[in-house]
This record gives structure tokens, C-alpha cells and sequence, in this order.
């Protein structure tokens, strides 16, 4: 699938802040919006204990998947945090990415006053890098 994902400005800003705010600890979030598009960002519980891993409450996921079915709406990307390393899948990451048409963004603070954004599509063990656009506007 290729696709530029247009990323607003306000949400690359969200996502950083969040992650510099839960770091060591790897935050998570979704964007959801109409098919490809961005229109909110809702932050996400880690329920997953750790500092190397993330896993979004499945009571939050539940509910927001209801409310975009309910919009006629879809998971336009989840993104997570990883606080000392680069911003790329891990094994981990691809064995538990179970939205294949989602773009998984993974924010990287290994350089935290240079933080980066990539955006990957995962099937199964391969990982599909995704073009991200930062756009102005909401």
C-alpha cells in the first residue's frame, strides 16, 4: 500500500509531547479519522508494565472501536513511543501489530532534542515504511 500520510502539525506536536511526558515508559495513542485521514488523536492507557514495550487497554481500544464504527469512521494510525531507541519496528512491535492496513507511527527520542516520527505499515513480519507529510491545519 503506498500512501503519504498527512500528518497535522498539531498531532506530530501531540505525540512528542506525550511521549516525552511518559518516557522511559512507552506511551501509545490512534488516530482515527474517514479512511486515510487524521482528524483526532486520542491518547492511550499502557497497560503493559515495562519500559520496553506498550500495549493499549483493551477497554479503551474496545470503546474507541465502537465510536468509529460508529462514525463510519477507521484506525487511521496507532503510534507509540520508543524512548532510547530508533525509530523503527521491533520484533515485538511487528509479532503484536494486528491492523495491517493502519499506519503504525513509532516516535523515537534516542536524540531527545531531535525527536523522529516514521510511520510503517505492518503485516506478519515485514514492515513497509509509509511516507509521512506534516501538514498545517487540524
Amino acid at each position: 500500500m503506498d500512501l503519504i500520510l498527512k500528518l497535522p502539525h498539531a498531532m506530530w506536536e501531540e505525540i512528542v509531547q506525550h511521549a516525552r511526558a511518559d518516557a522511559p515508559r512507552e506511551c501509545c495513542g490512534v488516530i482515527i479519522g474517514p479512511p486515510g485521514e487524521c482528524r483526532e488523536l486520542r491518547r492511550m492507557t499502557n497497560t503493559y508494565q515495562g519500559i520496553d514495550f506498550y500495549e493499549v487497554d483493551g477497554r479503551e481500544l474496545l470503546d474507541l472501536s465502537k465510536e468509529v464504527d460508529q462514525r463510519d469512521w477507521g484506525f487511521t494510525a496507532i503510534y507509540h513511543l520508543h524512548p532510547v531507541s530508533q525509530a523503527y519496528p521491533s520484533a515485538r512491535d511487528r509479532e503484536f501489530a494486528f491492523y495491517p492496513d493502519t499506519v503504525y507511527l513509532i516516535c523515537s527520542l534516542e536524540i531527545p532534542d531531535a525527536p523522529v516520527i516514521r510511520g510503517f505499515f505492518i503485516d506478519g513480519d515485514e514492515a513497509k515504511e509509509c511516507a509521512i507529510s506534516v501538514v498545517d491545519g487540524s
